[in-house]
């Protein structure tokens, strides 16, 4: 369904745009119909980027990115318009995304008029009703009312019933439930879920790696750019092969262990990178080679690829005695 080939984004900064700033590098992937996929990385690791760019909200510096086969890039005029009725996306803000001093239903009523201009009020109101119940909510406690007259998790669950009345098949979640209250966020996961048996495919862009294993069967894991780790979420969070994922499964606050001692299993603080491995600056196992090139997303085991030279290296020397013992 989604496919992204070689993409990547660089921004012009500095005085008179004389300086480079690679967000995203020849990051890859796919996203297949009902498959919810994790976009994983800290702050500034380009998964905002990713999904701006399959949103057509920044233009791509250079790559591929296509939907049901198509070029998105190429879309223009009413076919632009076709795409949006098919993806959609939600931001991690959900008050951004409302008006003050409108209604928060309005967002319907922009809808209708865009979308929807011939359909009759009686049986726009019957689809209306019939997608908010679809995401948990009562017309009743929601229509009419302004956006500070509801919470974080009505207003989210409003814009998802938007995507909905568009009967979208991809949906883009940028870190949607990161500012909702524990009780609500589960209830949004679940609802997303369900939406998943029904066909909708999912990018859900997020840094929680908790809710990254709760609702997604494929990651990708991001650093500075560029994709570290992706495949299986199972086997990506029973054996982290990259020592960024590795970093980030550490960082993730436990009960039987201190703060103060897993604070100190993490090594160095990122630094500019020109070349080679995007994180051997802070990799405690980095070699000579590191630096001198990139390396490779290679599948280490079925469904589970790692871009690092000393796995590489470690799985090529494991696999010896192997084929030495089959020759």
């Amino acid at each position: 369904m989604l496919k992204l080939e070689g993409v990547s984004k660089v921004y012009h900064v500095g005085t008179f745009g004389s300086k480079e700033l690679h967000a995203v590098q020849d990051v890859s992937f796919t996203v297949e119909k009902g498959q919810v996929v994790s976009l994983i990385g800290e702050s500034g690791s380009g998964k905002s980027t990713i999904g701006k760019m399959i949103l057509r909200l920044i233009p791509i510096t250079s790559g591929t990115i296509t939907f049901d086969g198509v070029d998105i890039s190429t879309i223009k005029g009413g076919r632009l318009k076709d795409y949006y009725r098919q993806v959609q996306g939600v931001f991690q803000d959900p008050f951004s995304s409302y008006n003050p001093i409108f209604k928060a239903d309005r967002i319907f009523q922009i809808l209708r008029e865009e979308f929807f201009p011939g359909v009759k009020q009686a049986e726009w109101d019957d689809r209306l009703h019939q997608s908010l119940k679809a995401v948990g909510l009562s017309p009743k406690q929601v229509l009419n009312k302004y956006p500070h007259q509801l919470s974080g998790g009505q207003l989210q669950r409003l814009l998802i019933a938007r995507a909905l009345l568009l009967d979208i098949k991809l949906l883009i979640a940028d870190e949607i439930i990161s500012m909702l209250d524990a009780s609500t966020r589960i209830d949004v996961l679940n609802l997303l879920a369900d939406l998943t048996k029904q066909g909708l495919s999912i990018l859900f862009i997020t840094h929680d790696l908790s809710l990254g294993y709760y609702i997604s069967e494929k990651s990708v894991i991001l650093y500075r750019g560029r994709v570290v780790e992706m495949g299986s979420t199972e086997k990506i969070y029973k054996n982290p092969l990259h020592p960024y994922t590795r970093m980030l499964m550490a960082s993730v606050p436990r009960l039987d262990k201190k703060w103060e001692t897993v604070e100190a299993e993490l090594e160095g603080v990122p630094s500019d990178v020109s070349s080679g491995c995007v994180y051997h600056d802070r990799c405690p196992s980095a070699g000579e080679g590191c630096e001198q090139a990139p390396p490779r997303l290679v599948e280490i085991e079925p469904d589970h690829f790692a871009a690092c030279c000393q796995v590489a290296i470690e799985t090529a020397s494991l696999a010896a005695p192997e084929v030495a013992q089959l020759g």
